[in-house]
């Protein structure tokens, strides 16, 4: 009896890990473009964002705060927006939700960013990336129906979406994850 139910075992992983290696892959080129999507988001002055004018370019979406043990990402995250300008769009986003480190008022933060990291990539205004609030920005980067990659939850402050030139979503990398780091520098050209 023992040895039926090993090899049934067996089997049922077999099957498993076989399906898993073997499943169709999804095709990059028919994932959803956030161009596609109708929401809107405003820059820390309150002034509407275009998200199409940055087709072309890749975009990096990072969820920022001025008061957390990620704020000196800023350092790395304004050198990838000078070093890839034609390649890349870095796009800060100040959340309030974790710890409760992005305090400050659209003005505290823009002074913030600029004096002690010299900050000059575009910021928006302060949003909600989890939750009942959760901005519709981050519904689509965040839920698979709507970005047709994956899903994923935002764990903590300076989480990093990277989409493609067609606005499709190419990965989604934790707080750790250095905006330097070889997982993100590897979609862009050297320049």
């Amino acid at each position: 009896m023992l040895k039926t139910l090993l090899i049934i075992g067996g089997l049922i992983l077999l099957v498993y890990v076989i399906y898993a290696y073997t499943k169709p892959k999804k095709h990059f080129e028919n994932q959803p473009s956030i161009y596609d999507s109708a929401f809107t988001i405003n820059d820390l002055n309150g002034n509407p964002i275009d998200l199409k004018k940055f087709k072309g370019k890749k975009i990096l979406f990072v969820n920022v705060a001025s008061e957390c043990g990620f704020t000196p990402q800023y350092t790395d995250l304004q050198k990838l927006h000078e070093t890839y300008p034609d390649q890349v769009t870095v796009i800060g986003l100040p959340c309030n939700q974790f710890g409760k480190q992005e305090p400050g008022t659209p003005e505290e933060i823009h002074e913030f960013c600029s004096v002690n990291f010299g900050v000059t990539f575009l910021m928006t205004e302060k949003i909600e990336v989890k939750g009942d609030n959760q901005h519709p920005l981050y519904q689509w980067l965040t839920d698979e129906k709507k970005n047709g990659l994956k899903n994923s939850s935002v764990k903590w402050n300076f989480q990093k979406y990277l989409l493609d030139e067609n606005g499709r979503l190419i990965d989604v990398y934790y707080s750790i994850t250095k905006p330097l780091s070889d997982s993100i520098t590897q979609h862009f050209k050297k320049v």
